[in-house]
């Protein structure tokens, strides 16, 4: 399969144009710092996690600033704090390599979106096999998982959201220009939960 090769500044413009789709009542999982604030649409009630105390401060003094926000939320994507059905949509970016356990944290997705509720995800993702790029996103995994917020760098994403039952509208798989070891597989998805009217 033939993907796409952008550069860093494609990317960024691609994902602010996915994050800018979802309205309503929106969770955005693992927020970090507040980076996607600027391309959310106004009119969306935001509501963001962050387990990370250092991270979850500065998104604290960002939510303040965004009009429709609510303090974060210190918790994990794998122990959602909301009731069932009720988020409208939830945005990801670069989260679902990092947490604990993907399978949970898409059922607590689920959970919480209003039948055929939106999602959004962005993150890399594994290689395709037999590539140089596979085998070093599985030596480096263990290195990132210790030093860059438990990110695994060998995750199948796409594979983890179709067995969670959601249904891409959407697909994007690119490959971004990065050195040593060549462009880095990614997978923008936007996508659907089960049942709803849409």
């Amino acid at each position: 399969m033939t993907t796409l090769l952008i550069d860093d500044d494609e990317l960024d413009e691609l994902e602010r144009e996915l994050v800018a789709r979802v309205r309503g009542r929106v969770l955005e999982i693992g927020a970090g710092d507040g980076e996607n604030f600027g391309a959310f649409d106004p009119g969306v009630a935001w509501i963001g996690l962050e387990p990370d105390a250092k991270r979850r401060a500065e998104l604290a003094t960002r939510a303040r600033e965004w009009r429709h926000a609510s303090a974060p939320l210190d918790a994990r994507a794998e122990s959602i704090p909301l009731p069932d059905a009720s988020v409208d949509a939830v945005v990801g970016t670069y989260v679902l390599c990092s947490v604990a356990d993907p399978a949970v944290a898409l059922a607590e997705v689920r959970r919480v979106l209003v039948p055929g509720g939106r999602v959004i995800f962005v993150d890399h993702v594994l290689a395709p096999p037999r590539t140089l790029k596979r085998a070093v996103q599985r030596v480096a995994t263990p290195i990132a998982k210790r030093v860059c917020h438990g990110c695994h760098w060998d995750r199948d994403t796409e594979r983890a959201l179709a067995d969670a039952g959601f249904v891409g509208s959407d697909i994007r798989r690119l490959r971004v220009r990065s050195m040593p070891f060549g462009p880095v597989p990614m997978l923008l998805f936007d996508g659907r939960a089960p049942g709803g009217d849409v």
